[in-house]
Parts: C-alpha cells; sequence; structure tokens
C-alpha cells in the first residue's frame, strides 16, 4: 500500500516540503549551464543565424532581380530569425552568436562586471567561428549551391569599413546599454530591430560580426565576403566594439552621493 495526502491537504502538504528544501539566498546568481552546453549553443544558434542570413539571401536572389527588394527580404527574415534565436538560446549561453561581443563581456567581467572568463572565451569564439562556417555550407546545400566556393564579393572599400564600425559599436553600445539599465529582457526584440536597422543604415548592411564575417567567405551568394576583405571587416569590428564600449562607460555612467558614493 501507499500513503497518500487528502485533497484538502495536499497543498499545505507541497508547502511544507517547498520551505524544508533549500532555497537560494536572495540576490544570488542562478545556476549556469555547463561548459559543454553553452558551447553547443553557441555553435548552433551562430550556425542558425549564418543559415538565415545566406540562405534568406539566395532564396531572394532567386525571386527578384531587384536589389533593393533583395536586401528587404534579407534583412527581414534576419531580423525574425536572430530574434527567435536570442529567446530560444540567451538562458543558456547569453546568445552571443559573436566574438566581439564575447570579448566586450570579457572586459566587462575584468572591470568588476558580470560577464565571461577566459576559459569562457576561449570555448566560445571557436564555437561561434565553427558554427558560422556551418551555416553557410548548410545554406548552400539547401539551394543546391557549391557547399564552398569562396565569395568574390570585395567589400574592402573605405567607406564599409567605416560602416562596420559603427554598426558594431552601436550593437555593443545596445546590448551593455540594456544591461547597464537592467533591461535585457527586450534584448531579443531590441538587438533584432537593431540589426535589421542597421542593413539599411549602414555602407556595410552591418556584418557586426567576426564569426559571421567569417562564414559569410565560405559562400559565393548574395550574402558573401571575398576572403581579403575579411581581414578588414574583422579589425573594424572590433574598434567599433571598443568605441561601444566606451560610449557605455561614458553614457552609463554611475553618478555620485553627497558623500562621494556611488549612486544606487
Amino acid at each position: 500500500m501507499t500513503a497518500t495526502v487528502p485533497a484538502d491537504t495536499a497543498p499545505a502538504a507541497e508547502s511544507a516540503i517547498a520551505a524544508d528544501a533549500p532555497q537560494p539566498a536572495p540576490g544570488a546568481t542562478p545556476p549556469r549551464a555547463p561548459l559543454v552546453a553553452r558551447a553547443a549553443a553557441e555553435l548552433v544558434g551562430t550556425a542558425a543565424l549564418v543559415a538565415v542570413v545566406v540562405g534568406s539571401g539566395i532564396q531572394a536572389t532567386d525571386l527578384t532581380d531587384d536589389v533593393a527588394l533583395q536586401l528587404l527580404a534579407n534583412s527581414t527574415a534576419t531580423v525574425f530569425g536572430l530574434g527567435v534565436l536570442i529567446v530560444l538560446l540567451g538562458p543558456v549561453s547569453g546568445a552571443h552568436f559573436n566574438p566581439a561581443v564575447t570579448l566586450a563581456e570579457w572586459w566587462t567581467a575584468r572591470r568588476g562586471g558580470a560577464g565571461v572568463t577566459v576559459r569562457e572565451v576561449a570555448v566560445y569564439a571557436p564555437s561561434q567561428i565553427v558554427g558560422a562556417i556551418a551555416g553557410a555550407i548548410l545554406a548552400d546545400a539547401m539551394f543546391g549551391e557549391p557547399l564552398v566556393k569562396w565569395s568574390t564579393h570585395d567589400r574592402s572599400a573605405g567607406n564599409l569599413l567605416l560602416g562596420e564600425v559603427v554598426a558594431t559599436a552601436g550593437l555593443v553600445l545596445l546590448i551593455f546599454g540594456l544591461a547597464k539599465s537592467d533591461r535585457l529582457r527586450f534584448a531579443p526584440v531590441a538587438v533584432a530591430s537593431y540589426i535589421g536597422a542597421a542593413y539599411w543604415f549602414t555602407s556595410s548592411t552591418s556584418f557586426a560580426n567576426p564569426a559571421v564575417t567569417i562564414g559569410r567567405a565560405f559562400t559565393d551568394t548574395f550574402a558573401g565576403i571575398a576572403p581579403a576583405s575579411v581581414p578588414g571587416f574583422i579589425a573594424m569590428q572590433l574598434i567599433g566594439a571598443v568605441v561601444g564600449l566606451a560610449l557605455v562607460a561614458v553614457i552609463f555612467m554611475r553618478g555620485k552621493t553627497n558623500t562621494g558614493t556611488p549612486a544606487a
């Protein structure tokens, strides 16, 4: 026989059991997912993101010769895809999908904020790069393109490089500004919306991501970038990340009380 709890006393019994169970301290950081799970989330998330970018670019060029419509289709798919991926994988790894964001988070942790460790950076960044390459190959495979064909789309002009600085600086400012103002819950909508807008207001169409830049070199399609243009783009993205962090430090600077202590 098994003992049963009368229906009218079950809630009270459950409450007593819950009260006896160990409870986290107020304000304690919730347990983080194992590093292997976070690495997998970054790899899969970055792969999916690049598959969305490259695949929608191929689809757009198959459907229309109008470059404006191609870019509209490409940017729209990216907005929705990125938003979904952040919602899905954000609770696991933070949904960086971007070495520039990972490095920026490491820097904030080094300065006393929350963030990733050097060991985590060393796992996240390669996972993101491998994922980006896999995503480009997957998109090419889905549309019957050569699995690996180096892009011939030159993007080395100075105005495009400036566009990458602006795009990445804005992205970092947005993400870390949301964190500083305790509004990261809006990240899925805010980050996806920013990238969608940056497709149109930056000359480079806002790569803003070293891993995605590397992955897009593997496809000679609408979203591709020539391998010779990759180092310049990555250098500008890293500069943009530094600019973004500097802007966060200035704009979200904490004031001081009359006693000289930092304001809450």
